[in-house]
């Protein structure tokens, strides 16, 4: 079984000199975001704020921001782990023997366990707040970053136009809260990861973008004119921060999928006041209210963003409190995102390798690819190949562009299948020798991320690919393509046999 809630993660983290406790005191507003930054870009410990200015509760923060800590949390040792076990089910080896079918048992026995349990009590519940009593600016939301919330500067025109929508607010934000919502046709939980505004005791606005599952589950309580029903989750097992952020299909559960990284199922109890939803047993705390579809929306935003620029305010709907649950003794979670490397680049890296066989298996042209860190997770891609057609480049452009949310990279760059896509050099490098800018750029438009602040409309604009394999017959004018400068495998071990009898080991030099 995985790691059961965040607590014990912390204990873990303290044993294995990954965690720093911080007993100073400490601004929520600013000063944690600024402290945090300089930790994470150092690749230091998680920090446990343990004085946070104004608030009584300990802030948990950089929890996820190392490769290291990902894997621990996960309950592996390296991503690949879990990408082998994922590839494991997509594409099972049948059983031949006896033998073979006794080894599977307990493989069997282990997706017999994945779907989620409803338990009747959980620690999240210890302490109930209902109705008047809810008061969630008590928890210690961060204001991430100076501009946060402020629609003096850079308001979009339709936004500054509706006065009457505006509401005053200090411009913190509850950022690494589970969002679970049910789809009213089908019943279908979902768990989103999206940022949530904090306006005044019992009201919030719930961010989220046309394409998320919450949002088109909002859509169809709107049609319906329904309220509906939501619940923030912060804490939990240590893997429900990583479920509600992977790009899944909207068919597949998030529960599930946590159910299968945590090698067991996840307990669920009833919300309180909301009785539809079930939320992870031992969070720390629970966020219980609805959203009216028939009320207007309010301003949310501005917010520093993960593509490192602030991302504008528009209107989004209201969130009402009706109930406030916590264990005894809670730790607030929370997280900053800004100019990588941040977080919550650990979470996309561990999507990533994960997903690479499910990748695979809709375009299995592809050996590898690497999301790099400067392209924010979705302007960028590198992608590997093994060239065995003409044009065979362009072809896994368009697979890409129409693979889930993969659709929304903005530049995707491919290789051939020497070429290390992990190492950004490498890649520059073919992309300068291999590339003629007439032949082989492709340029195209469609959806892009509605964060993207460059696109001349929001969530639509231009995309490029560029084909940096070698180029055969059949893929335009071209010349006689030369050798790529390699030594031979033979000179290279034989100079590396040859200097280490005399002692020296050579940099680069073959083991």
């Amino acid at each position: 079984m995985g790691i059961p809630d965040l607590q014990t993660l912390v204990s873990a983290f303290e044993q294995a000199g990954t965690l720093q406790r911080i007993t100073a005191p400490v601004d929520p507003i600013l000063e944690i975001t600024e402290i945090t930054d300089r930790v994470t870009k150092a690749g230091g410990p998680a920090l446990l704020f343990e004085n946070v200015i104004g608030h009584d509760i300990p802030v948990l923060i950089n929890t996820f921001g190392t490769r290291e800590r990902m894997c621990h949390a996960l309950g592996v040792a390296d991503f690949e782990e879990l990408a082998t076990e994922v590839q494991t089910l997509i594409k099972p080896e049948v059983p031949t023997t006896l033998i073979d079918k006794l080894k599977k048992l307990p493989q069997l026995a282990r997706l017999g366990s994945l779907p989620p349990k409803v338990v009747r009590r959980g620690i999240c519940q210890e302490v109930i707040h209902r109705d008047e009593q809810v008061d969630v600016t008590r928890l210690p939301t961060l204001k991430c970053w100076p501009l946060d919330g402020d629609l003096s500067r850079n308001t979009p025109a339709h936004v500054a136009a509706a006065t009457d929508r505006h509401l005053p607010t200090e411009g913190r934000y509850i950022t690494l809260g589970g969002i679970y919502t049910i789809d009213p046709e089908t019943g279908d939980r979902n768990i989103g990861m999206y940022r949530v505004q904090v306006f005044g005791p019992r009201l919030c606005t719930m961010h989220w973008h046309l394409h998320h599952d919450g949002a088109r589950h909002f859509r169809k309580y709107r049609a319906r004119g329904q309220r509906m029903p939501v619940a923030v989750a912060l804490g939990g097992p240590a893997i429900m921060p990583y479920a509600a952020t992977c790009p899944l299909p909207p068919d597949v559960s998030e529960l599930l999928f946590a159910g299968f990284l945590n090698r067991g199922a996840i307990e669920l109890v009833p919300c309180v006041s909301q009785p539809d939803l079930q939320v992870p047993a031992t969070a720390e705390f629970v966020l219980e209210g609805y959203i009216d579809p028939t009320e207007d929306p309010i301003a949310e935003g501005p917010f520093g963003d993960h593509t490192g620029f602030y991302s504008t305010a528009d209107f989004y709907p209201k969130l009402h409190l009706t109930a406030l649950t916590h264990r005894r003794n809670p730790i607030y979670p929370t997280t900053v995102v800004g100019k990588p490397p941040q977080e919550d680049f650990w979470l996309g890296k561990a999507t990533e390798r994960i997903f690479l066989p499910l990748l695979r298996m809709l375009i299995p042209d592809i050996i590898d690819y690497n999301l790099p860190m400067f392209g924010c997770f979705h302007n960028c891609v590198f992608v590997k190949i093994r060239k065995e057609y003409p044009m065979q480049a362009r072809r896994v452009m368009s697979a890409i562009w129409g693979a889930g949310q993969m659709a929304f990279t903005k530049f995707i760059i491919v290789v051939d299948e020497h070429v290390d896509v992990h190492d950004e050099q490498q890649v520059l490098f073919h992309l300068c020798a291999n590339v003629d800018p007439q032949r082989d750029v492709v340029l195209t438009e469609g959806p892009l991320d509605i964060l993207d602040h460059a696109t001349a409309v929001v969530g639509v604009g231009g995309k490029m690919g560029i084909d940096a394999t070698r180029k055969i017959p059949g893929e335009g004018p071209q010349r006689e393509w030369p050798d790529e400068i390699e030594m031979s495998a033979e000179i290279r071990a034989q100079v590396s046999r040859r200097w280490a009898e005399l002692g020296i080991r050579l940099p680069g030099a073959d083991a």
